[in-house]
């Protein structure tokens, strides 16, 4: 049985693995449940899957979630980075599901890695900000980090089998978002509301913002160019808008592996906490004729003026140093400041592209200096917005 430590529990991804794990209780038990805010749900989570450690954000709500939990089903609880990371290192656990959103879940990944605990990896801001550090930890360690995002996922699993020298190139797809087929004069009026109705995903808001400026897109090429081992230019994007083919990997013979899913996560999870067995889930195959209104399966080059977040991540990756941490840290101040109706949707890619060009890259970083330049970053774009 695999002892599951679950970091961000309440989320989207959070959610999809308990789904999971109430299906296959003799395969998974949880043994932590780590979560930001949202205590109502948490509370819903402990009593159902009983864990023995469950974390919060801070000291006031780790009070406040004691108070809402009858003395007999109190687990440990925690709060804050020291939480965490607790929650990532548990001894019971054997594998620790990464999901929370953003540089938050660095800490604790490399805690989790510290303590022997294979990874399934839905955070992918970890390797966005210390990909160096985060493989040769887990290589030092022997530890597995199998991918959860659907891309990684897909591609995971058309390299298995097959030789990494013959691997030529790795082609991600993106959905585009909803302003896929939007005029470059429009995407100025964008409102937050519109922008979180993604066509065909349901996921959290950041996550959903960052699909809609494509920037989503290039943290994945990121994450592509560490968990695999390729050079950046070896990462293609193309935009594929029925989310059906998740990705693909070309290799030097001219053949093309794709895998084929309906857009849901619940097949990349279930992998991930699986592998290399399969689970029984059920899911319903795609419809690859478009006779359910798909349209069938097209795709198109990604429009790199309407959407700049792309090339800034590919700008980033090649400089490299402390500027993939910048731009990472820039984006999550940015999305939050447009979701708050701060700035324009835009101006998101403005707020990035200014924080990276003020920032002297710190070559080779150790993990505090990564902090540093994560901590800098947040405050030099908070600077930037009270200017707008």
């Amino acid at each position: 049985m695999r002892r599951l430590s679950i970091l961000g529990s309440t989320g989207s991804i959070g959610r999809n693995t308990l789904e999971i794990v109430a299906r296959f209780p003799e395969r998974y038990s949880v043994v932590a449940l780590a979560a930001k805010s949202n205590l109502k749900l948490l509370c819903e989570q402990i009593r159902r899957f009983k864990p023995e450690l469950a974390v919060v954000y801070d000291e006031h709500l780790a009070a406040a979630l004691k108070k809402m939990l009858p003395s007999g089903e109190l687990p440990r609880i925690l709060y804050g980075t020291d939480g965490y990371q607790a929650a990532a290192a548990l001894a019971s656990a054997t594998m620790v599901v990464t999901a929370m959103v953003g540089a938050a879940g660095v800490l604790p990944t490399l805690a989790a890695i510290d303590a022997g605990h294979d990874i399934a990896l839905a955070n992918k801001e970890t390797l966005v900000v210390a990909g160096d550090i985060v493989m040769r930890n887990a290589a030092a360690r022997n530890v597995k980090i199998v991918p959860v995002d659907s891309e990684h996922s897909a591609i995971f699993q058309c390299l298995a089998g097959n030789r990494p020298q013959d691997v030529d190139k790795i082609i991600l797809t993106a959905s585009g978002g909803p302003f896929v087929n939007t005029p470059a004069d429009a995407l100025a009026a964008i409102t937050p509301e519109a922008a979180l109705k993604h066509p065909n995903w349901q996921m959290g808001p950041k996550i959903t913002i960052d699909s809609a400026t494509l920037m989503n897109k290039g943290l994945e090429v990121i994450e592509a160019k560490w968990l695999f081992g390729v050079s950046l230019s070896q990462v293609e994007v193309v935009v594929h808008p029925q989310s059906i083919i998740h990705s693909m990997v070309a290799y030097r013979d001219g053949s093309v592996l794709a895998q084929l899913g309906i857009p849901d996560m619940k097949g990349a999870i279930a992998f991930a906490l699986s592998y290399p067995e399969r689970l029984p889930l059920g899911q319903p195959l795609p419809d690859l004729t478009g006779s359910e209104g798909t349209g069938g399966l097209t795709f198109q080059v990604p429009d790199r003026v309407r959407f700049p977040c792309l090339d800034l991540a590919y700008r980033a990756a090649e400089t490299g140093g402390t500027l993939p941490a910048v731009m990472n840290a820039g984006n999550e101040i940015a999305v939050e400041a447009f979701l708050e109706h701060r700035i324009s949707f835009t101006q998101i890619p403005e707020m990035i592209r200014e924080v990276m060009d003020a920032h002297t890259v710190v070559v080779n970083p150790n993990i505090e200096m990564l902090i540093e330049a994560d901590r800098w970053s947040r405050a030099t774009t908070l600077k930037q917005i009270d200017v707008y």
